[in-house]
């Protein structure tokens, strides 16, 4: 039998809420959720939102130690296919800052530029383009801080469908980061998606879902905010991803990075605050298993 790498597992604010977008829900403090994770038997997050955890590395550094926490790198949504050097410069501020708290990685994802996710304009062949190029520049000045760099497909970017992924594969050299949520309300089964382009698997971000949300979702009938405050993503095991299809596969094809517990929620005003603390849980629970198994 073949070993497989060991499953390094990271978690990310977003699982508690904390989220870019405006008006998305109550956004708990850092100290609260940095506290959840390490309390899980956490060892490493995803920066969240900018704003959120300090800018300054050495702040950052403290702040993370305090929870005995170290940074995997972040998400950075940016508009790839418009003035490609304000992406850019955005982009060399987070490089830096991953790079001078040890991080690995910049999960990329094409913006359209318009706030939330709930509109997508088309893009001219052109822009499309500029995507492409864009974010072969922000790979390379990355590369030069020692990061690697992932395309997020993601619902409300310019990379959201089967056809747009397949495209931008073709199109471009980066790998990919398999966001099982995403993929799948964008309707690309991602454990196909992993078995077509093995070698294109650079980051795994772990996220289940109700099958019926993600096809309203998909078809136009719901709008993506509104249909993750109805509970669109629920814990590892408990919706429609097959997850120990995806986590065996990739970890059997040698995939050796980091497995982000990284599920959508938004809050309300009223929503108990120790429920995300208790889905990351039950996630991590339902990871512990695959891994054991596939350790067995």
């Amino acid at each position: 039998m073949t070993a497989v790498p060991k499953i390094r597992v990271a978690a990310a604010p977003i699982s508690w809420g904390v989220c870019e977008v405006p008006g998305w829900g109550r956004v708990l403090d850092a100290p609260a959720v940095l506290g959840e994770m390490a309390g899980l038997g956490i060892t490493a997050t995803e920066l969240g939102p900018p704003g959120y955890l300090p800018r300054d590395p050495g702040e950052l550094n403290a702040l993370l130690a305090g929870y005995r926490l170290r940074l995997v790198g972040g998400f950075l949504a940016v508009a790839l296919h418009e003035n490609p050097e304000a992406a850019i410069a955005e982009a060399e501020a987070s490089t830096a800052l991953f790079a001078a708290c040890g991080a690995e990685v910049l999960v990329l994802a094409a913006a359209t530029g318009l706030d939330g996710y709930d509109e997508r304009p088309a893009l001219s062949a052109a822009e499309w383009s500029t995507v492409v190029t864009t974010a072969g520049r922000i790979r390379d000045l990355a590369a030069r801080h020692g990061l690697k760099t992932v395309l997020h497909p993601h619902v409300g970017t310019h990379v959201e469908t089967e056809a747009e992924v397949e495209r931008f594969l073709a199109d471009s050299d980066l790998p990919l980061c398999l966001d099982t949520g995403h993929l799948l309300i964008g309707g690309t089964d991602p454990v196909a998606l992993a078995r077509r382009h093995p070698s294109r698997v650079g980051h795994l971000h772990l996220k289940d879902v109700r099958g019926d949300l993600a096809a309203a979702v998909r078809a136009g009938e719901l709008p993506y905010t509104e249909a993750v405050g109805r509970g669109l993503y629920v814990p590892l095991g408990e919706g429609d991803v097959d997850i120990e299809a995806m986590v065996r596969f990739v970890a059997e094809a040698g995939y050796d990075g980091w497995y982000v517990l990284e599920q959508d929620t938004a809050l309300g005003e009223d929503s108990p605050v120790d429920r995300p603390g208790r889905d990351v849980a039950v996630s991590l629970a339902c990871l512990t298993g695959i891994a054991g198994r596939l350790a067995g």
